[in-house]
């Protein structure tokens, strides 16, 4: 008789030393011994092919309320969290936690601000935008390339497209920070307070800045989201809210992590670098290729609404599922034997899943592409000789990965 294998299989383990440096060995490993399991109070799915069934499907949901994620301890921590703050835990009303017909009428009425023709227009303002932060890299000869480009454009893109007001930019990124941190799968008593206070605050700012563009309306992104209406239908301050909120988070923080790992890879791949360089016909694919080399957004959920299976593996009715994106965009069964590498060049970069699948596909989709091919290739072709000046830093989040630091010398 042939001995029997007791090992255990593999199992998702962001806690596992080094995984916040480099979480691609251990995701390639889940990928191939155990590419759908239970972990935590949800379940993990790491094949692409898995991964883009489930964003695909028109059954499954977004919305907590179909799950059992709002009965777990996690979830009492939020509750007990609110309820010191005299608050309530409450349904989300931004896009990315609707279900249709909700999320079909909160997507028209801001649709139209994002169209890929639209985008394009803004390409020479953000052009201005990415040179002016460079002139001041150069005068400098130095640059940490996340705080002084990554993080300042994208934020200054989405102020100048709702029709802000100068809005400190550093306090806003700490209330997103804080909030965007309990999107991981793993989340701290201190995290969850953190995003609370942080939500309280974003609420508070936001609400003003709805109050003062209703006296200030203008030609742009906020003035048309309040004066936006179909069949009579429009947005409440509340349902604002969330979605100039979810501009922020979605539209800043993903935008921020694309730009800085993907230099990041970028200068740790000199080939591809001067590949890009030369040849500004590459600025659209190679794009695409860093948003499925570092998968700004690492992971992506859905809610199962009836009993389902993933690679022979049931998941059951009202069940929390991950797509694991990171794991999902390198997947060799579906990116072919190089799918660990990083190639410009990649015939079916494109089909990468960083900005998820279906009906929730990002809306922000073009102008996170448009801003990264008008800043990497900036920074690339004005800084020929970058390189690393000091020791870079990972930001310490699992679902929204990125740089909080790369210094570079730029001469």
């Amino acid at each position: 008789m042939p001995p029997v294998d007791t090992q255990a299989p593999i199992t998702f383990n962001p806690l596992e030393p080094g995984y916040l440096d480099d979480p691609y060995s251990q995701l390639a490993a889940v990928r191939s011994g155990n590419p759908v399991h239970e972990l935590f109070d949800r379940w993990g799915l790491f094949r692409y092919e898995d991964c883009f069934k489930l964003l695909r499907d028109p059954s499954l949901s977004v919305e907590e309320t179909n799950s059992d994620i709002l009965e777990t301890d996690r979830a009492d921590q939020f509750r007990a969290e609110l309820q010191a703050q005299g608050l309530e835990l409450e349904r989300d009303r931004s896009m990315l936690g609707l279900d249709p017909p909700d999320h079909t009428r909160l997507r028209k009425l801001v649709t139209k601000a994002f169209t890929p023709r639209t985008i394009e227009t803004l390409r020479d303002r953000v052009q201005e935008m990415v040179d002016e932060k460079l002139d001041a890299m150069a005068a400098a000869g130095r640059a940490d390339v996340v705080s002084e480009l990554a993080f300042p454009l994208p934020f200054d893109v989405i102020n100048e497209m709702l029709g802000l007001p100068d809005t400190d930019k550093a306090m806003i990124n700490e209330w997103s920070g804080a909030m965007v941190k309990t999107l991981d799968p793993i989340v701290s008593p201190e995290d969850i307070k953190a995003s609370v206070q942080g939500q309280i605050h974003m609420d508070a700012h936001i609400e003003k800045v709805i109050a003062w563009k209703r006296e200030n309306p203008a030609d742009d992104l906020l003035t048309r989201m309040i004066e936006a209406e179909e069949d009579g239908d429009r947005l409440t301050t509340r349902e604002l809210v969330a979605q100039v909120t979810l501009l922020f988070i979605a539209g800043h923080e993903t935008t921020v992590n694309l730009i800085g790992a993907g230099l990041f890879e970028l200068l740790r791949n000199p080939e591809q670098l001067a590949l890009w360089r030369d040849d500004d016909g590459l600025d659209a694919n190679a794009v695409d290729e860093l948003l499925r080399f570092v998968s700004p957004v690492q992971m992506s959920r859905r809610i199962t609404t009836a009993k389902i299976e993933f690679t022979g593996t049931p998941i059951p009715h009202r069940a929390f599922v991950l797509a694991m994106l990171a794991s999902a965009n390198r997947d060799p069964e579906k990116f072919g034997a190089t799918a660990d590498r990083l190639d410009l060049m990649r015939a079916d970069a494109g089909q990468h899943l960083s900005f998820g699948s279906g009906s929730h596909y990002c809306l922000g989709a073009s102008l996170a592409k448009m801003e990264a091919q008008v800043a990497i290739g900036s920074f690339i072709r004005r800084f020929p000789n970058a390189r690393p000046d000091g020791d870079h830093v990972w930001n310490g989040r699992l679902n929204l990965r990125g740089l909080e630091s790369l210094p570079l010398a730029l001469s």
